[in-house]
């Protein structure tokens, strides 16, 4: 039998040859503490013994109306099945009980129930477990007593997995969005190390060519009028570029430079053209070696200048997603901090940035930037801001425009994140803050975003979280209190408004 599931186990109790539960059995279970001999032989009426084997299921996940199962003895496995996935949960140690929450409230067990050893048990059926329960206050108080520590405990589990998802998914799009500087970086280091050798090898060209003082004046002041005049140079467009190398190219071929196609681009890009190269054959007199050394020297230096500049950019980007995560997750900062409002929310969006790039969806902020900053919680906010930007990036799907509008609003900053998406059911609308409600495929959510969201907002801050929906338009609004005075003038603060 290992392995197959007891969709309803009382119907398999009562198995041939397995002893029957008595009246000490059950009083070794908390569930009956208290109860007389009379009251126990009424649960002894109506409890089938049955025997589980290890890997042998009990009871099935999200079945309902499936009993009640006494565990007299033996280790049983909770298995949480999250779609695809299934986790483990918590065990079972007899003498207990299980499924009695789920019986009394009509909702399924949540859990999936497997027996880790050889299991001893006792299966009550459910209308007859509630007909009993109802009428022994003390068996129906000690079910009730449970319902919260086991749902928190749940919800807990669910929580922390869906942080752990939300993580790997941030770190995977982090590990995306640091590989393209560092790649860059990489590359230009590599490019670097040429342009270099490069470089150290004109020196030798010169030498070798007898280059006089005069000469090599000359050659000097033509590398330094194209090179210092680069960085003030205004970029051209693709067509004027290719026509530029073009002229160079030409000019250089002209000149028995060899390999004249190398050097065309780099001396296009800082500005050399056909006159400056008949300008270094006229200074060179003639003599080609040194025509070609002072073009490779000049090259060399173009090329160079641009991958550090490129090295520059790349480690900056890079600083700047560590910076960003730096602030995300508020390291080395206390718990209750005075936040700048609007960083969180700008940090929350580069964090999300891997998600957003994969879209056309348009940000757009209006934003008050005079408003005082906020005592609160900052790694919980940005669970907040996470949350409900990440829902209307899904709910918009691949197009669309989030406005993310902050105020000062009754001696709170309000934060509204609007999107125009299809919208909300109104029959659904009313249960988005409920924990465990979700719309999205399974395995895809679990309905604890916005519930947190909420309890954050509500219940660790003092503030409000509200939505308000119909076709076209979705509208979450935070109100957060400064918890302190508001800086003079607040209300008559003007307007950021910028788009991305």
């Amino acid at each position: 039998m290992s392995g197959q599931a007891r969709t309803a186990p009382w119907q398999d109790a009562g198995q041939m040859g397995t002893p029957a539960i008595t009246v000490d059995e059950l009083r070794q279970i908390d569930l009956f503490f208290g109860l007389s001999d009379e009251e126990l032989a009424g649960w002894l009426d109506v409890t089938l013994p049955y025997e589980a084997f290890p890997g042998e299921q009990i009871a099935e996940d999200n079945a309902s109306d499936q009993g009640v199962q006494l565990l007299i003895s033996g280790t049983a496995r909770n298995l949480l099945v999250r779609g695809d996935r299934i986790e483990p949960g918590g065990r079972q140690h007899g003498p207990t009980w299980m499924g009695a929450i789920a019986t009394l409230t009509g909702t399924p067990t949540g859990a999936r129930i497997q027996a880790e050893t050889h299991c001893r048990l006792g299966a009550i059926g459910a209308s007859a477990f509630r007909e009993l329960a109802l009428s022994q206050p003390i068996v129906h108080r000690r079910v009730m007593e449970a319902i919260a520590p086991v749902m928190t405990k749940i919800s807990a589990i669910d929580q922390n997995r869906d942080r752990l998802a939300s993580l790997g998914t941030m770190a995977a799009g982090l590990a995306h969005e640091l590989n393209n500087p560092a790649a860059a970086a990489q590359r230009a280091a590599s490019q670097m190390d040429d342009a270099l050798g490069v470089l150290n090898h004109t020196l030798r060209k010169f030498i070798e060519a007898g280059v006089t003082l005069e000469t090599a004046r000359k050659m000097l002041a033509l590398h330094d009028e194209v090179v210092d005049a680069a960085s003030s140079r205004t970029a051209l467009d693709a067509l004027d570029a290719a026509d530029a190398e073009d002229d160079v190219l030409d000019a250089l071929e002209d000149a028995s430079v060899p390999e004249a196609w190398r050097y065309a681009e780099p001396l296009a890009s800082i500005g050399a053209d056909a006159a400056w190269v008949a300008r270094v054959s006229e200074a060179a007199a003639g003599d080609a070696a040194v025509v070609s050394a002072t073009v490779a020297w000049v090259a060399a230096s173009a090329t160079a200048g641009g991958l550090a500049d490129e090295l520059k950019e790349s480690t900056r980007r890079m600083t700047d997603l560590v910076g960003a995560v730096k602030s995300y997750t508020y390291m080395d900062r206390g718990e209750l901090q005075e936040l700048d409002l609007h960083e969180g929310i700008e940090t929350t969006i580069k964090v999300l940035g891997h998600k957003l790039k994969q879209t056309h969806i348009e940000i757009v902020r209006d934003y008050d930037r005079s408003l005082p900053k906020l005592t609160a919680r900052g790694p919980e906010l940005t669970q907040v801001w996470t949350n409900l930007i990440d829902n209307a990036v899904d709910a918009l799907g691949n197009d669309g425009t989030l406005t993310i509008t902050t105020r000062l609003d009754n001696g709170c900053a309000r934060i509204e994140f609007t999107d125009d998406g299809p919208g909300i059911p109104a029959d659904i609308a009313p249960r988005v803050f409920e924990s465990f409600f979700t719309t999205k495929d399974v395995g895809k959510g679990t309905g604890l975003g916005l519930a947190t969201a909420h309890r954050i907002v509500a219940d660790r801050h003092g503030g409000s979280l509200i939505v308000e929906s119909e076709p076209g338009r979705t509208t979450f609004s935070v109100w957060l209190p400064f918890q302190g005075a508001l800086a003079a003038g607040a209300d008559d603060a003007g307007a950021d408004t910028t788009t991305t």
